[in-house]
């Protein structure tokens, strides 16, 4: 499409059940939000849409483990994702959430008029049902083996280790998550959207009018869909935890939440809309509207087969122009999951690194998993950040505010003949918004970042090629003319860096004492900051990012792992049967340490002395490496009393300190409950 009217942008809806992380952000609202600073850049009209995907069974389960209810936990969590894009510079024109009235009101009559044109099919089926919790089993209530990988845990919706979506009654040895029974089938009634009425029109649309620019990994993945053959698929549920089904039988169910969420899209524009004393409707249904949905490679079927034919089954929709799927972006060699806390947690990150969100938006941006799954590390973070942004980016940018400030007190020289090769330099300049345009209107985000540094490269190469330090006493009038060239790109650097750096951008230009100005203003202007204006003094746009700050990320992850790992083991198993008589025969005392002193030429032994209550004596335990002799005066013990004495580096131990390890592998003493409990009480 040339030249649209408008632009409606849509960045997938994050889930409510948890905050939100790093590969949400290199998937989804980075490119979102560069795609959309570009466009507003460019004078285009822009509703860049989102907002809390509250309905569906994880926040059930959620409420169920924090003991609270589904809207607590909405709540708890929309607030933390809003705050997180926020702070991001996530540049939403309208964060809104599914839980809000105009969105019930949006879906109920989405769903009424499909009701009323025949749209559904109505179809009585055996459904998984678990008697003892006396409710149906939606598709994550249910765990069994998949039955085309044999993944014994897949999802009654979708095995996540195959990609393959089936119904959850199609599972092999299903059990219910609630309870962990084996379900009954039992009747129940839904309405299904005939998909299968609309696998012609998609195959047409997008495997013949799109396939030259549509992102491989999406043309592929939507094909295998389509060539497996599309089936009609519910839309209702049983659960009492989302939008009611507005329709009469439809009692005791809700609009299943791939069918709502993606309708959220459209009451998030229509809530903006109404504030900005907009009318909506051009954003949804005039033909001169171009729509693109940023999502990750999970919701490709959803955003490329399912909504469309919603939105073409409603008859008056526009359907969208591309949808540039991103696939997904590992952790240090690993699988993002948030339930093993294997992420990096937005609101986490800012803590350790306060007013960084740019490193992490250009880290994410140039190594964003555009075409592959890619992976974070943090030592590329580091590696990012001191070799480009401050080596290439800040270096540059520092040299000429300095040297700016030093020859001229801040003002910007008039400049004196022109070589060519400042000539070339400010030619070049004038080229880069074209050249970043081009990447960024094809969705190459990784290349248009890597383009920026290039303008931040040639300014460092033609600085360092003139050499005006060296120059400013024998040819003054030269330096003049380099400094000012300079000052043109460091200005073009403060334009063109926003939709990537927006942060960054907005220091540079107060630095340079820049208004705000459109794309095009660097191809257009021969000067961008004119002579005799003053810029400031300016400070470090980038930070050096040191070892100690990298290693302290490393040490988190690791101990996440070991933590994992612990949690995964299984336990011990268990030792050879005795009979009750043998365990009589134990006598476990409360102890307390009075001494303690390591023993020499030993790494584990410690000698201690304590008090049993029918006597001191000493004991030898192998805990020197865990705790030191101070600070195990005083410390309750459990004791057995009554094991037969051992000879241990020439000292005999009369007894056992009882002791456990915790998650991480450390040695911890079994306290034997309160202070108060006397030494030489048994424990039985």
């Amino acid at each position: 499409m040339h030249n649209p009217k408008r632009y409606t942008i849509t960045a997938a809806l994050p889930y409510t059940n948890g905050p939100v992380h790093i590969g949400h952000l290199a998937g989804v609202y980075v490119p979102a939000d560069i795609y959309a600073r570009f466009l507003r850049l460019n004078n285009k009209e822009v509703a860049f849409v989102c907002g809390s995907d509250e309905h569906g069974v994880p926040i059930t389960l959620k409420a169920k483990k924090e003991g609270i209810t589904p809207q607590e936990v909405v709540d708890k969590y929309h607030a933390i994702i809003k705050k997180s894009f926020e702070e991001f510079g996530i540049s939403f024109d309208n964060y809104s959430r599914t839980s809000a009235k105009i969105h019930h009101d949006t879906a109920s009559e989405f769903f009424k008029n499909l009701y009323e044109h025949d749209k559904f099919i109505e179809e009585t089926s055996q459904q998984l049902y678990d008697e003892e919790a006396n409710q149906f089993l939606a598709d994550r209530f249910v765990v069994g083996t998949c039955p085309k990988c044999g993944n014994p845990e897949s999802y009654g919706d979708q095995c996540e280790k195959c990609g393959t979506s089936h119904n959850a009654t199609d599972l092999i040895n299903p059990k219910s998550s609630i309870t962990g029974n084996t379900p009954t089938l039992k009747e129940t009634k839904h309405w299904y959207l005939p998909l299968n009425d609309y696998e012609n029109w998609l195959k047409q649309w997008i495997l013949e009018e799109h396939k030259n620019d549509w992102k491989t990994n999406v043309l592929g993945q939507v094909k295998s869909w389509l060539d497996d053959g599309l089936k009609p698929r519910a839309v209702t549920r049983d659960l009492d935890w989302g939008i009611p089904v507005p329709v009469a039988g439809g009692e005791g169910k809700v609009l299943y939440v791939w069918f709502d969420a993606p309708i959220g899209y459209i009451s998030s524009t229509k809530e903006w809309a109404a504030q900005q004393g907009k009318d909506w409707e051009p954003f949804w249904k005039d033909a001169d509207t171009k729509m693109v949905h940023f999502i990750g490679k999970d919701n490709i079927v959803f955003h490329c087969i399912i909504f469309p034919a919603m939105l073409k089954a409603h008859g008056d929709y526009i359907i969208p122009e591309n949808v540039p799927a991103n696939e997904f972006l590992n952790l240090e060699g690993d699988k993002i999951s948030t339930s093993k806390n294997w992420a990096v947690w937005l609101h986490e990150y800012l803590l350790e690194f306060p007013n960084q969100q740019d490193v992490l938006r250009y880290t994410l941006t140039a190594n964003a998993p555009e075409s592959k799954d890619n992976d974070f590390t943090w030592k590329d973070f580091q590696a990012r950040n001191n070799n480009e942004l401050v080596a290439i980016f800040g270096n540059f940018i520092n040299r000429v505010v300095v040297l700016t400030n030093k020859y001229y007190e801040g003002i910007v020289p008039k400049p004196n003949q022109f070589t060519q090769i400042d000539l070339e330099v400010l030619e070049q300049l004038k080229k880069y918004p074209q050249i970043l345009a081009n990447s960024i209107e094809r969705y190459r985000f990784r290349e248009a970042s890597q383009e920026l540094m290039n303008l931040a490269r040639l300014g460092n190469k033609y600085l360092a090629d003139e050499e005006p330090w060296k120059q400013i006493k024998s040819d003054p009038d030269r330096v003049q003319t380099i400094m000012y060239v300079a000052l043109q790109i460091a200005a073009g650097l403060a334009y063109l860096s926003e939709p990537f750096l927006p942060f960054t951008s907005e220091k540079l230009k107060g630095i340079l004492q820049l208004p705000n100005g459109d794309w095009n203003l660097v191809s257009e202007n021969e000067e961008l900051l004119s002579i005799g204006s003053k810029i400031e003094k300016g400070t470090l746009l980038f930070e050096k990012i040191e070892d100690v700050q990298i290693d302290a990320q490393l040490a988190k992850l690791e101990a996440t792992k070991k933590s994992n790992s612990a949690e995964n083991e299984p336990a011990e198993p268990q030792k050879e049967t005795i009979q009750f008589d043998d365990f009589t025969k134990l006598d476990i005392r409360v102890g307390t340490i009075l001494e303690a002193e390591k023993m020499p030429k030993t790494k584990k032994l410690m000698k201690l002395k304590v008090d049993v209550g029918i006597d001191v004596r000493t004991i030898v335990s192998g805990i020197a490496e865990y705790f030191s002799a101070e600070e195990i005066i005083g410390q309750k013990v459990t004791v057995l009393v009554n094991l037969a004495p051992r000879n241990l580096r020439g000292v005999d131990s009369h007894g056992m300190i009882l002791m456990t390890e915790d998650t991480e592998g450390k040695l911890t003493f079994i306290e034997p409950g309160m202070d108060h409990v006397k030494n030489g009480e048994s424990i039985s």
